[in-house]
């Protein structure tokens, strides 16, 4: 019994010997197996590597992509939209330089004894944009005033000679004409939208005769402020002006200023400097509001001038004693003195000592308030008035004529 007991215990333990050997064999072999299952050969980590780079690739040719957009944005666009329809104009000049002995030259008193006026010409230039196809350019009044002649130089390098074909001194604007031919024109905007903050870019030539280069220099700010109101000198009149602090500088009057939609809201006019010894910009420049330019653009073109409107009426300003003789507790507003017969004034019923207190949208106090309003106005338009009439408040519509030398 113990030697069978023996051989019992001796089979168990080969038998697990054997076993323990197979599990351990096949645990070797299986994870042999699942190795090579998930575990990629040099071919497929050649692949893995050459997935990664073409991935690294793809996003360093999407950041350059991102880089190129951010750069190309709207003020880019625009001003691609823009440059082409700029022109610089180069105008000739004749200017009466002395006119008696005694700011000329000591031998003029020998030589020159009637003492005749002394001329000479000289070269400005300044800048505007092509507002038809046809050749019909809108710059500034003072860029062309007293021209001689002029040429009008393209950005693609072409040089034509213009003509003026009809000027607003009172407004600053101008229109030329070069050659009939197939140009490429602005797209205006609303200057009635423009908005205070937003961005602008102010377009024009101030280097075309300094260095000999066509291309137009760009600007860029904002609209710093709208209605700006200005009466430099008399006749001259800038109403509702843009401001903005896009740089504007000699040469540059009469280009357009453009918002980033790359439309037209304005014309380029002046600068304030502050000082008579520096001319430069130093960020405060005023455009004259492209809706205005544009019914004033069109009066000259079809009449060769603006047409002068009339409304027959003479008002004079209201002092403390005028108001009370009136019955009237205010010196704000203006009295009408005088109306012509069969004028406009006279067809839309105002009586003299009518009291004017407003005309369309804007408060009269003195006749001040009423020189530059109507600019805006042309003939054929109606201005809403409100007046006072013996302490009763009225509405009164003025259908405006155009002014006649013979009236």
């Amino acid at each position: 019994m113990n030697q069978n007991n023996r051989k019992k215990t001796s089979g168990v333990g080969i038998y697990l010997l054997f076993l323990a050997l197979g599990i351990s064999v096949g645990l070797i072999a299986g994870g042999e197996i699942i190795k090579r299952i998930y575990t990629p050969g040099p071919a497929a980590v050649v692949h893995q590597q050459s997935t990664d780079q073409t991935i690294e690739a793809q996003k360093q040719v999407q950041v350059q992509n991102d880089v190129l957009t951010s750069r190309s944005n709207a003020i880019v666009k625009a001003t691609r939209a823009i440059a082409p329809c700029v022109v610089g104009i180069v105008v000739t000049q004749i200017q009466v330089v002395r006119d008696s002995y005694y700011t000329n030259e000591f031998l003029d008193f020998f030589f020159n004894p009637q003492m005749q006026p002394r001329y000479q010409q000289i070269e400005s230039i300044g800048s505007g944009f092509v507002i038809r196809k046809d050749g019909i350019i809108l710059t500034n009044y003072h860029v062309v005033e007293n021209a001689a002649k002029l040429f009008v130089n393209f950005a693609n390098g072409k040089r034509l000679e213009g003509k003026v074909i009809g000027v607003d001194a009172r407004s600053d604007l101008a229109v030329i004409a070069v050659e009939a031919g197939d140009f490429q024109q602005v797209v205006f905007g609303n200057s009635d939208e423009a908005m205070t903050g937003e961005w602008v870019i102010a377009i024009g030539n101030p280097f075309l005769n300094f260095i000999n280069d066509v291309h137009p220099t760009v600007t860029v700010g904002v609209v710093s402020a709208l209605n700006r109101n200005f009466a430099p000198s008399a006749g001259v009149y800038y109403q509702g002006m843009i401001q903005t602090d896009a740089a504007i500088n000699p040469g540059n009057s009469g280009g357009p200023l453009a918002n980033a939609l790359g439309e037209v809201i304005g014309i380029n006019t002046f600068i304030f400097t502050g000082s008579n010894d520096n001319k430069g910009s130093i960020g405060i420049g005023f455009a004259i509001p492209i809706k205005r330019a544009q019914r004033v653009a069109d009066e000259l073109i079809r009449y060769g001038m603006r047409r002068q409107v009339w409304t027959g009426i003479s008002v004079q300003d209201l002092n403390t004693a005028i108001a009370l003789k009136l019955g009237y507790n205010s010196t704000d507003g203006v009295v009408i003195a005088g109306i012509q017969q069969g004028s406009p004034g006279e067809k839309a019923g105002l009586q003299n000592n009518d009291i004017i207190l407003q005309l369309g949208n804007r408060f009269i106090q003195s006749h001040l308030d009423i020189d530059g309003f109507f600019l805006d106005y042309f003939v054929g338009d109606k201005v809403q008035m409100v007046i006072l009439r013996k302490g009763k408040q009225m509405n009164v519509q003025l259908t405006l004529s155009e002014f006649k030398s013979e009236k």
